[in-house]
């Protein structure tokens, strides 16, 4: 596993370092101090399997280098890193493309269950993402939960694959399905969920536990 690491405080790298090595000991480990030297990295090491990236580094906004970065690699996860834990950045991250976002306060635990669910092709959102200020209410989770009943065996694939962090397209692909069935499904997973975006259903759809008919 070849890491890149994006960060300007050599704290904090270390800590991702030896958060690393936990989860896989012979992990190679690259390093940057901003976002500039992240891309011209990536670009010469076109078998990274994961980058780790701070959105307030010295040199290149971040955003730009988010942007950038899925452009140029597509199929590159990027894991945002941010001592931010706002749930409208974290929002407009994963709607930039970005394959999780871990606030800097999470546990070790945390952090590296949610680099193995990025690993095996998820997208991790922090709870802080599902409603700021607060998070959902009790009644709302139960509400949600009776309604996630009433999803079709197929709507609950589209639902799992969207929480695995595939795009529409992809989803076709899978299922061999027209793009427009695919929104009209997206469209009654929503409202079942009362979900307002993708960011949204993913989170829902692993709070609650969803699953395609024969997935453990």
């Amino acid at each position: 596993m070849r890491v890149l690491i994006c960060d300007d405080h050599a704290l904090f790298r270390a800590g991702l370092r030896h958060v690393l090595s936990d989860l896989q000991s012979d992990a190679e480990l690259l390093e940057a101090t901003e976002a500039a030297e992240a891309l011209r990295i990536a670009g010469a090491n076109d078998d990274l399997d994961l980058v780790l990236l701070d959105l307030h580094m010295p040199g290149m906004d971040g955003w730009a280098g988010l942007r950038r970065l899925r452009q140029s690699h597509p199929s590159l996860p990027v894991v945002i890193v941010s001592a931010s834990d706002d749930a409208d950045e974290i929002r407009t991250a994963l709607d930039g493309g970005a394959s999780g976002f871990i606030p800097k306060g999470s546990s070790p635990g945390e952090l590296i269950a949610a680099l193995r669910l990025v690993l095996d092709g998820g997208v991790y959102v922090p709870r802080a993402a599902l409603a700021p200020g607060g998070g959902d209410s009790a009644e709302r989770t139960r509400r949600r939960r009776e309604r996630a009943k009433t999803l079709t065996p197929r709507q609950l694939e589209v639902v799992s694959l969207v929480a695995r962090g595939l795009t529409n397209r992809e989803i076709c692909d899978v299922l061999a399905i027209a793009e427009g069935t695919v929104k009209a499904h997206l469209a009654a997973i929503f409202e079942a969920l009362e979900a307002t975006n993708r960011t949204e259903a993913a989170v829902l759809a692993r709070e609650l536990g969803l699953k395609a008919p024969g997935e453990e």
